[in-house]
């Protein structure tokens, strides 16, 4: 592994970097990708970012999100970037299974790998690791890698604390998750000094719904909502049939999951929805209930304690019923 000494000195000249982040990119991983992507080009590195996928258009908004490279639409120029790389920063994930295809291209590159995350188990991929389970989003490690390991503070302008701003905002469920400690307001608040405009950013990310997203959000609200007592767990089931009908699009099920969280008395809550190669499971929890604990063990996932995900091959109703199979076992802690 590289020491912090050894960072700062490859650091010190032009380098070629690619930061990367997990599939299906969200606010924390775009935010924290531009806000290192906005640091480093102030540092005379030629900086890409590569997604592994799309992501959602209210994150569109973000400075320098026009230099962004998709993976799936720019292989070629991607891979041969990754091959070139002196330096790949891996932000908000810890596994190369998390950003599919490019994950082997990373593995095989001659590049540092430099991990900045917050998830539980890392694989050992990296030769420098920036890793903290109880930071709320990795966009607050990086703030913390530029202020208190780089110790460059004034490298933060306001195009990075906008984006950094961004990342811990999303991750943090808005300042209300339980990791949004007073350290993570002081965070915020020395970035609002630096420049985020908070109230606008808030506006871009939660104000900026289609049409037709708001009508899915209804219609899963309306139709698709179990409520299960007996266990205090509410699901939403979605076909790809359903999807289409609302003509989705990348984001229109992101938060989806917390409306059924947000019922009274319910303590775990699921979104299962049906996508074209898998079905895909969003899980959140509150208190100590171990949502990541039910991903690991039947749904090929994991992730943080009450925010977690998971993937079936299983048909979508199979997956449903297996997810309701499972509760009898966690009744206890569930009614507690």
């Amino acid at each position: 592994m590289l020491t912090l000494t050894e960072v700062k000195s490859l650091l010190a000249t032009p380098q070629r970097i690619v930061i990367t982040t997990h599939h299906k990119p969200d606010g924390d991983a775009m935010g924290s990708s531009l806000g290192l992507y906005g640091y480093l080009i102030q540092k005379g590195h030629h900086v890409t970012v590569i997604t592994p996928t799309d992501y959602p258009t209210f994150l569109h908004w973000m400075p320098n999100n026009g230099d962004v490279i998709i993976f799936t639409e720019e292989q070629e120029k991607a891979a041969k970037l990754v091959d070139e790389a002196s330096i790949i920063f891996c932000l908000d994930f810890n596994t190369l299974s998390r950003i599919n295809e490019l994950g082997e291209l990373v593995r095989a590159a001659g590049a540092k790998k430099v991990m900045i995350d917050h998830h539980l188990e890392p694989e050992n991929f990296d030769d420098y690791r920036h890793w903290d389970i109880n930071a709320c989003a990795a966009a607050q490690l990086v703030y913390d890698f530029i202020v208190n390991q780089l110790e460059d503070k004034a490298g933060i302008n306001k195009d990075v604390a906008s984006c950094l701003y961004t990342g811990i905002m999303t991750d943090s469920g808005s300042f209300r998750f339980e990791s949004a400690t007073s350290n993570v307001y002081r965070i915020a608040a020395d970035l609002i000094d630096l420049g985020a405009e908070h109230w606008k950013i808030h506006q871009a990310v939660y104000d900026n719904a289609s049409e037709d997203r708001l009508r899915f959000l209804g219609y899963c609200l309306s139709n698709k909502l179990e409520v299960i007592r007996e266990y205090n767990t509410a699901i939403i089931s979605v076909t790809k049939e359903e999807l289409s009908r609302f003509k989705s699009e990348t984001g229109d099920t992101e938060g989806v999951v917390n409306y059924a969280l947000s019922i009274n008395g319910v303590r775990l809550a699921a979104l299962i929805v049906e996508r074209s190669d898998k079905v895909k499971l969003s899980v959140r929890s509150t208190g100590d209930f171990p949502a990541n604990e039910i991903c690991k063990k039947y749904f090929n996932g994991g992730g943080h304690r009450n925010a977690a995900g998971g993937a079936s091959e299983k048909p979508l109703n199979e997956v449903v019923n297996e997810f309701k199979s499972i509760l009898e076992e966690y009744k206890n802690q569930l009614i507690a």
